[in-house]
């Protein structure tokens, strides 16, 4: 469920790859990542190591005068997070079936391998059924082909095999489609209309680094609902409510967006 409103530091990392990477094309000398940073109580020290470690790692790239830009590595990150504007394109009627991955066991002691196959298997909304084997209702546009490169491309190991299923016994079909708590994630969807309304008003009377640091806190809370939804389809879930609070996201993410424009004094 949503907090009532989002407390703690941001990590200086994600902090300015999610600013970086919220639109194309966005530029960020080392003064205004600084300003960024204190904004959040991050130390300038921190916040210049850190760009420095974001270049060495091809996630950012120092572009015409000093100013910082996505890398290569980076814009895949970004496209990845930002696939969440066109997520509800990529569905389609469901017709019974599951995109099913079966995965292989990765060694315990490879845990930046195993963390990564668990993340890109969350991103897509895949869920434990038994051992090694993992679903989720094939609601996709996409084939499996493509989903298959998507899965492999946010970390699944290459080894593991993705396919898709239908004609499953009773049980286990009723245990498939037990997997997601969809009582919680309809009650994340309401609160989290109420929490962005919330916030709205809150920044109707704040100064422009407060306004900027309430958008930046509670957008970033609403974006990780919707970065890792897992896009169910109905019956499973309340279809028109999710659709509601991704709007509205979409709006608060918008204006938000004006802001920190003001704020890093950047020219669209």
């Amino acid at each position: 469920m949503l907090p009532e409103k989002p407390t703690g530091k941001p990590v200086a990392r994600h902090l300015l790859m999610k600013l970086l990477g919220s639109r194309p094309g966005i530029k960020m000398d080392a003064a205004s990542a600084v300003r960024v940073g204190a904004l959040f109580g991050i130390s300038e020290n921190n916040i210049r190591v850190t760009l420095t470690r974001l270049q060495s790692a091809k996630l950012l790239k120092v572009v015409e005068r000093g100013y910082y830009q996505l890398g290569k590595e980076g814009e895949q990150f970004a496209g990845e997070i930002s696939s969440w504007h066109t997520a509800e394109s990529r569905l389609c009627e469901w017709r019974g079936d599951w995109l099913t991955v079966l995965t292989t066991a990765l060694a315990k002691s490879d845990r930046k391998a195993t963390r990564a196959q668990d993340r890109a298997l969350k991103l897509m909304g895949l869920k434990k059924l038994s051992a090694d084997f993992y679903v989720r209702p094939n609601n996709l546009n996409d084939t499996v082909g493509a989903t298959r490169k998507r899965l492999y491309r946010l970390g699944l190991d290459k080894g593991a095999v993705v396919f898709n299923a239908s004609d499953f016994a009773d049980a286990t079909e009723k245990k498939a489609a037990g997997l997601w708590q969809t009582k919680n994630l309809e009650a994340s969807y309401e609160e989290g209309l109420i929490e962005l309304a919330r916030s709205r008003k809150r920044i109707e009377g704040l100064s422009l680094d407060d306004a900027a640091k309430e958008y930046y806190t509670v957008g970033d809370n609403a974006l990780k609902r919707l970065v890792f939804d897992p896009l169910l389809p109905a019956p499973l879930v309340n279809v028109d409510l999710r659709k509601a609070f991704r709007a509205k996201v979409e709006e608060y993410d918008k204006a938000g967006a004006e802001v920190w424009y003001e704020f890093l004094n950047i020219n669209k």
